[in-house]
């Protein structure tokens, strides 16, 4: 049996598998779930997902991929039992769409680099989304459920596709430079909801910075959290050592304790 051959009975063992949990003697629970009801679980497998690819170990990746792997699966399914689609339509609809959207690959189009391949990418979505009937925006498909920093800085890259965007990196610096300006400004009169608004300018700036950058904000803003996690744990670990906690403990030793983590890169 060759490797493709391999693929195919895992995969359709998994199908089988999960029709059988659906099925007249399957699990109860799996029996009662209705797509909407596994909308938490399909987010939390691609957080989950994109812990293990932070991680590098392929071990856990492979493990992740497979619980995301198996909420397409499942949604699939009942789909399925409704006559909908099945998992055939899933990946026929997937090839098609990705060989629609590079011509360059698959037909006679010439790119001269990864900015012309967005363009096309852009254009060609426009196009099936008239084609259905659909507002063919450059802003749409950005699901409005995305976290905001995420979205922000996707729309960034929805706007650059077709040229509208800051010159370079240097401009999006003086543009965050502008917000936090106003931000200040807000802050001293004391208008919260013009605090707030100023204050969302400011991180969509940063999240362009971010982009210009090629950095995804979301991606580094959830490390900063999960170093600030660690280092606080740290601080946390150290005062219990000492028979102490917080609220025993001036802010200077804090500070020192903080820099203390800090030296010892964790």
């Amino acid at each position: 049996m060759n490797s493709k051959e391999k693929i195919s009975e895992a995969l359709l063992r998994l199908l089988e598998t999960m029709e059988t949990l659906r099925g007249p003697e399957g699990c109860p629970w799996d029996k009662a779930q209705k797509p909407s009801d596994l909308n938490p679980h399909l987010l939390e497998e691609t957080y989950e997902t994109m812990e293990a690819v932070d991680s590098g170990d392929p071990e856990r990746l492979q493990e992740e991929l497979g619980d995301l792997l198996l909420q397409v699966v499942f949604q699939t399914q009942i789909a399925r039992e409704s006559f909908l689609f099945d998992m055939g339509d899933v990946a026929r609809t997937i090839t098609e769409k990705l060989k629609r959207r590079h011509p360059h690959v698959f037909a006679e189009a010439k790119v001269k680099g990864i900015p012309d391949v967005m363009a096309h990418w852009e254009r060609i979505k426009a196009e099936e989304k008239k084609a259905k009937g659909l507002s063919s925006s450059v802003m749409g498909g950005v699901p409005s459920s995305l976290p905001a920093l995420l979205k922000a800085y996707r729309l960034g890259q929805k706007a650059s596709r077709v040229g509208f965007d800051w010159p370079d990196l240097t401009a999006v610096i003086e543009k965050m430079r502008e917000e936090l300006k106003e931000l200040e400004t807000e802050i001293l009169q004391k208008n919260m909801e013009r605090m707030e608004e100023e204050m969302g300018d400011l991180l969509f700036s940063l999240s362009q910075i971010a982009r210009f950058m090629k950095i995804n904000p979301e991606d580094a803003l959830r490390r900063a959290c999960e170093k600030f996690i660690r280092r606080f744990r740290f601080v946390e670990d150290s005062l219990s050592s000492k028979g102490k906690d917080f609220h025993q403990t001036d802010a200077k030793e804090l500070d020192e304790l903080w820099n203390e983590a800090k030296k010892k890169s964790i």
